[in-house]
């Protein structure tokens, strides 16, 4: 297998409204993620992942980019964003981008000079006209954000897509001027020292038709916008004509991708995907109606992308999940156990493994309880649906709380001063109330911490190639046992993991040395036959 830098290194995700705020004005920066550089080399990360710091009204937190070239003032500078990729690599660390292509703002410049009659930007966007006189989108497709994915313009007299925020404006990527521009963002930021691009939405940039979408409870049209084969065209051209002439990593977030699709843009476009089906693994449908988690599917499911994708990306969190020990661990009676447990699924399959800001540290969730107090967009436009349908507020609440990306966005326990050490000014988005328990400062102290957990097993990752590069092999067992081994060569190495909270049986005879294990005093599996709950451990058996 062709080693890689992205392959042998964890990748750390900011988002950096919430990481570190510098300036004291609230809101995390670039300056805050430079002073931060060291503890994120002492982790022992290899690359940090930056959700948007482009320039942006933020409808949408950054994902509606109002210039590509430039950097948020709310961030810091273009000048900020050198000295961070600079003082990044002083220690051995790179950072990836988001691209955010399918859309831009309604503020960017090509969509304020579309409106203009015979524009050239005219055809950067999807302006149609709309059906009964004008008067009714053009198709009947939905955002994913709630209600119809077109907006009628007064000025224009025409109407726009926006597959999310109706200040997200679809590109048109049939226009070749399109992927130009697209081009030339790359470039400009590959050149800059970046090193590389995590893809938003990228699996949606194409739409083959503007056709009805078949009616569905929600996503209607996606069959014309998901996964087309123009989609494959144009990533495959940005990757002969750009990524291949960089030394650089590409990671596309594929909603709702299958194995045969995945492989492909994995192909010759990209280097990974994101795929959601574990994640979802907890959600109906439509998400904001949750599911008893059951962990034999959540096994299922992973084996299944283990088996048929060559290399993929193993995660639990991000800026838009809810966090993990709530969803598949126990934060209440088995907080310690299950956060551990969890990162060796993270770190042990086969694959680039990612770790979002305070999962190293076991945050939790902050939950939902007053929508006045919620920032994200997507949570306040489906409340708003909730009870245009007549939902009561009480329940809209509890099922906005299923979705709220605000869980994950709250900003990061640095310590157990005043606002986590997070700002010295009254913070954009509040904190998580447990912060003065878990917080990195804390965890720092304290040898038994989910953050020295991660810490060890990110180091054993690193040098074990067998973790790295090594074959993945799942081991036949029932229910809510988890077991496979990783080989290279002559060495093999046994991973074993209880997903539930009750006392499993262990069918298997393990013979050899435990690397890492989550519970105290556990030096040997030979003929272990009862596993505790969220009980793992890496045993090397060959």
């Amino acid at each position: 297998m062709e080693q890689r830098y992205f392959k042998e290194n964890i990748v750390y995700q900011i988002y950096p409204r919430s990481f570190c705020d510098a300036n004291g004005d609230g809101i995390g920066d670039l300056p805050g993620i430079t002073s931060k550089l060291d503890y994120l080399k002492d982790l022992g990360v290899g690359i940090i992942w930056l959700s948007p710091v482009y320039k942006s009204p933020n409808q949408d937190m950054g994902y509606d980019v109002s210039d590509y070239l430039d950097i948020n003032p709310e961030y810091g500078t273009l000048e900020d964003m050198d000295h961070l990729i600079s003082e990044a690599k002083k220690r051995g660390l790179r950072i990836i981008m988001d691209l955010v292509v399918n859309h831009t703002s309604d503020e960017h410049k090509w969509f304020i000079e579309s409106k203009k009659p015979n524009s050239p930007y005219r055809d950067y966007y999807y302006w149609r006209e709309g059906r009964k006189n004008n008067k009714k989108p053009p198709n009947n497709w939905q955002s994913m954000f709630s209600g119809s994915a077109w907006k009628y313009d007064d000025e224009v007299g025409l109407w726009y897509l926006h597959l999310y925020g109706d200040k997200q404006v679809d590109l048109n990527f049939h226009n070749q001027k399109v992927i130009e521009e697209v081009k030339t963002i790359l470039r400009f930021w590959l050149d800059r020292g970046i090193y590389g691009f995590r893809c938003d939405v990228i699996n949606q940039i194409y739409k083959s038709t503007l056709k009805n979408g078949k009616q569905r409870l929600s996503q209607t049209g996606r069959e014309h916008y998901l996964n087309q084969e123009g989609n494959h065209k144009i990533l495959r051209e940005l990757h002969d004509e750009v990524f291949s002439k960089y030394d650089c990593m590409t990671v596309g977030e594929t909603y709702m991708v299958d194995y045969q699709n995945a492989r492909r843009f994995i192909d010759g476009e990209l280097d990974m995907v994101f795929q959601f089906d574990h994640v979802n693994v907890d959600r109906r449908k439509v998400p904001i109606f949750a599911r008893k988690y059951q962990p034999r599917r959540m096994k299922k499911i992973l084996f299944g992308w283990q088996n048929n994708v060559a290399w993929n990306t193993n995660y639990l969190e991000n800026h838009d999940q809810l966090r993990s020990i709530p969803r598949f661990g126990d934060e209440k009676d088995y907080y310690l156990e299950s956060g551990k447990m969890l990162a060796m699924m993270v770190m042990f399959l086969k694959g680039t493994s990612f770790v979002y800001q305070g999962q190293e540290i076991g945050m939790t969730n902050i939950g939902t309880h007053d929508m006045s107090l919620v920032k994200d967009i997507s949570a306040l436009n489906v409340y708003s649906l909730l009870r245009e349908m007549k939902f009561s507020h009480r329940m809209a609440l509890k099922l906005v709380d299923n979705i709220n990306r605000d869980n994950a966005r709250t900003p990061m326990q640095w310590n157990g001063s005043k606002n986590a050490g997070f700002t010295s000014g009254e913070p954009w988005l509040m904190l998580n109330p447990n912060y003065p328990q878990i917080n990195v400062e804390k965890s720092q102290k304290d040898e038994a911490s989910i953050y020295h957990f991660y810490k060890k097993i990110i180091a054993l990752k690193k040098e074990t190639p067998a973790l790295c590069y090594g074959e993945f092999i799942p081991l036949v067992t029932n229910g809510n046992l988890m077991a496979f081994l990783r080989t290279f060569g002559n060495d093999e190495y046994t991973v074993i993991l209880n997903l539930s909270k009750k006392r499993i049986k262990n069918p298997l005879f393990l013979r050899g040395q435990v690397i890492v294990a989550n519970y105290e005093g556990v030096d040997n599996y030979e003929g272990k036959v009862w596993l505790e709950p969220f009980e793992g451990a890496l045993i090397k058996t060959r």
